[in-house]
């Protein structure tokens, strides 16, 4: 068996890769999905469509590689984080649409919980800001909005999972309800310190307990497929959310690595060790990955910090789709590099509320300092430095949280190819930011994770030796010009900040004052 298989179920399209034994794609397919839009700050997906898309080009990368199923030693699976799926047991069939994670229909329900006094209480158990991002609160939403929920949630009747679980319940036929510790602690039901789902936090929620999956490390064996879905059972050997399996496939193994990945969201995650870090600068603390077997407290876990941007290549995207300035994304770089600069425009992406450092789902997007002279390449432009300014935000962030200054910045993701922002990234941070040779690390991850499990990787410095430097960018932007450029990005942010807050919508509100 010299193949792994790595399903990379996205925000915006499932893909899955064939590895060889060298990390090396010997096979590819890829398929966008349906995204629906019900209501401004809503963001929904069919589950359903989510798994038969994913089971396609799962297929079809397998096919592309020539290979076939008894070819393949394991199953990695990495996940969109915090989507929230609920299904019944009895059929395997979803009940409602899935609440993406950049939905914000819950942000009141999180205002109430911190006005309640639980704030703290949730961010010391759990390493998360109260958050519409996370899934608890969409969890007891759909509890309480779909007909009869909660009824059958008590009975035993439904199920809950972030999308590995749904996909690892769907290929097992139901023979396996299960996540990783880093989905887990994705949740907000999640406990760091006892490595348990927190009962004071489902009874908060009025969750209940049977709803949720067992809780496995990101590498072992969970499950076998089903022979019908690959022409062979395959066993499941791996899982975790998209941004840890990016961190370890870019082999952060070590405590102050560092990397970032430029996807939908822009997502900065930092090893910190064996223990969880408290932020104090409104960052996450979280699970990495888990190794062992058994009891939680015999679970070696790796802790990461994290900041989470909400819109990077999502932005670019509504450039094309929303805008109609580009045709296809790659083509941002060239319209954006065809001006020497933004002409002090700044473009603020908070279309779905702002992340780490701010956490301000009442953020909106805007667009400031425009001019006559103001062109799409000068927007375009803005639009691929915001992702640059809020990454330079998360680390001056991480940097105090953690005491640990960067060396260097490693990144992935489809934007990572983009020169002009990895070029203006190393110049804000003023740190190299270095793109590996293969910059799926997602998927790569998730097969080395779901390898390490099944003997085809020896150990982790073997996934280490297989890493490889394509490109470098080295900073060149002095000191009193990031500096400068920094404060006008924050400015920019402040007329972003509170837009669609409750008392900014009333008509006697000052969104209406002259």
């Amino acid at each position: 068996m010299s193949y792994i298989l790595a399903f990379d179920q996205g925000t915006t399209s499932s893909r899955a890769i064939v590895f060889d034994h060298a990390g090396a794609i010997r096979g590819l397919g890829q398929q966008e999905f349906t995204q629906h839009y019900p209501q401004p700050g809503w963001v929904e997906h069919d589950a359903t469509e989510i798994w038969t898309s994913q089971l396609a080009v799962a297929r079809r990368a397998v096919r592309n590689a020539g290979i076939a199923a008894a070819d393949i030693a394991a199953i990695g699976i990495t996940n969109q984080r915090e989507t929230t799926v609920l299904w019944d047991r009895a059929t395997g069939d979803p009940v409602g649409r899935a609440i993406v994670w950049q939905d914000r229909r819950t942000a009141a329900a999180c205002d109430a919980l911190r006005e309640a006094g639980h704030g703290d209480f949730i961010q010391a158990r759990t390493g998360l800001v109260v958050d519409a991002y996370f899934s608890a609160t969409k969890l007891a939403w759909l509890l309480d909005n779909i007909p009869g929920a909660r009824d059958r949630a008590d009975r035993g009747e439904l199920a809950f999972g972030t999308v590995d679980s749904w996909l690892v319940w769907k290929l097992t036929g139901g023979a396996v309800h299960s996540t990783d510790y880093g989905n887990a602690a994705r949740t907000m039901l999640f406990d760091l310190h006892t490595r348990d789902w927190c009962d004071a936090l489902l009874e908060m929620l009025r969750i209940p307990r049977s709803l949720l999956p067992s809780i496995a490390p990101s590498s072992g064996v969970v499950g076998q497929t089903l022979p019908e879905w690959l022409g062979g059972a395959v066993p499941i050997a791996g899982v975790a959310g998209d941004q840890h399996a990016a961190t370890f496939g870019q082999a952060c193994l070590t405590p102050g690595m560092a990397k970032n990945t430029y996807g939908t969201g822009c997502f900065m995650l930092m090893n910190v060790g064996k223990e969880p870090v408290v932020s104090h600068n409104n960052l996450l603390s979280t699970v990495g990955w888990a190794f062992g077997e058994g009891a939680s407290a015999s679970v070696d876990i790796d802790f990461m910090l994290e900041g989470s941007i909400f819109m990077a290549g999502a932005t670019v995207q509504w450039l094309r789709d929303g805008l109609g300035i580009i045709d296809t994304s790659p083509e941002v770089e060239a319209l954006a590099t065809s001006v020497p600069d933004t002409g002090d425009v700044f473009l603020v992406p908070a279309f779905t509320g702002l992340g780490a450092p701010y956490w301000d789902p009442y953020a909106r997007g805007a667009i400031v300092g425009m001019t006559r002279g103001t062109t799409k390449a000068h927007i375009a432009r803005a639009a691929v430095e915001a992702i640059a300014f809020q990454t330079a935000e998360l680390l001056d962030a991480m940097q105090k949280d953690s005491g640990i200054d960067l060396q260097e910045l490693r990144v992935d993701g489809g934007a990572s190819h983009n020169n002009l922002l990895m070029q203006f990234q190393a110049d804000l941070l003023g740190v190299d930011v270095v793109r590996p040779r293969v910059t799926e690390t997602t998927a790569l991850g998730a097969a080395y994770l779901a390898g390490l499990a099944v003997g085809f990787w020896s150990n982790k410095e073997e996934v280490q030796a297989n890493w490889r430097a394509e490109r470098r960018f080295k900073p060149a932007m002095a000191e009193d010009v990031r500096a400068r450029k920094m404060a006008r990005w924050r400015q920019a942010v402040a007329h972003a900040r509170g837009w669609a807050a409750p008392a900014n919508l009333d008509a006697s509100g000052p969104a209406d004052a002259v």
